[in-house]
């Protein structure tokens, strides 16, 4: 699939109120983007995005799990090329917690369910406007699961397998279809884990670099490449090297 430079491009980017959102809004106008929808649950706290460039940023309020919503963004945003969906959440369920259930379903709304509301919403949009690119910000978290985050994992996991799927089924509209695979960040998700972290900066640098490229499955830092690069080698010895690095990690 051709890369799909964001020079001139109208970029749409979910959970665009901080952390690596906010980092893939700024460098997308940074990069050129003819117009950036920054979408937020409370679209009040998308001011310093707008402020960003008011002329080229349109705010938009954006729940990925209320489909009301994702359908009102679609018909405010029918002329955006690249949709970054980049909206998650983790509730910190451990597998043995009474609650586990209850918020696993949490993860499983935003993480899998969202991308694949979007999905729907969004395929014929790009399809009508020549292609485009799909991008889930997805995590290595969905390669391997992390002890410390099972269940936030699991449902990384399956947004890594809807974005395989949406990649088969939009490869005939020539949507180029990405998963984005970052290990730990510099966000709120990681405030205390007394881990290497890298910024949201570098994050949406190697994003922007890989749709550009044509890349499938774009891993944004050193660590996330140096797991990648573990899998390809030996998946079961990655799987015991991370349930013994991080078991105590919180």
């Amino acid at each position: 699939m051709n890369g799909v430079p964001v020079a001139g491009k109208v970029v749409l980017v979910t959970g665009a109120n901080r952390g690596i959102g906010k980092a893939l809004a700024a460098k997308a106008l940074e990069l050129g983007a003819k117009k950036v929808y920054a979408t937020a649950r409370d679209e009040s706290k998308l001011a310093d995005v707008k402020a960003m460039d008011s002329d080229r940023v349109v705010t938009l309020t954006l729940d990925v799990t209320k489909h009301e919503q994702v359908t009102a963004a679609a018909a405010a945003a029918s002329d955006v090329e690249i949709v970054i969906n980049n909206a998650g959440m983790g509730t910190g369920a451990q597998l043995l917690a009474d609650d586990v259930v209850e918020k696993s379903k949490l993860e499983m709304d935003a993480n899998f369910y969202g991308p694949m509301r979007m999905g729907v919403a969004f395929a014929p949009i790009l399809k009508a406007n020549g292609g485009g690119a799909m991008a889930n910000v997805l995590s290595v978290a969905g390669l391997v699961n992390f002890p410390f985050a099972p269940t936030y994992s699991t449902s990384k996991a399956a947004g890594h397998s809807l974005t395989q799927g949406q990649r088969a089924v939009l490869a005939g509209q020539n949507t180029l279809v990405c998963g984005i695979y970052p290990g730990p960040i510099d966000t709120d998700m990681t405030e205390g884990m007394t881990v290497d972290k890298a910024s949201t900066e570098e994050v949406a640098n190697e994003v922007f670099d890989g749709i550009a490229n044509g890349t499938e499955e774009i891993f944004t830092d050193n660590m996330a490449k140096g797991l990648a690069q573990g899998m390809k080698a030996d998946a079961k010895a990655v799987e015991k090297g991370i349930a013994a690095q991080f078991q105590n990690v919180r």
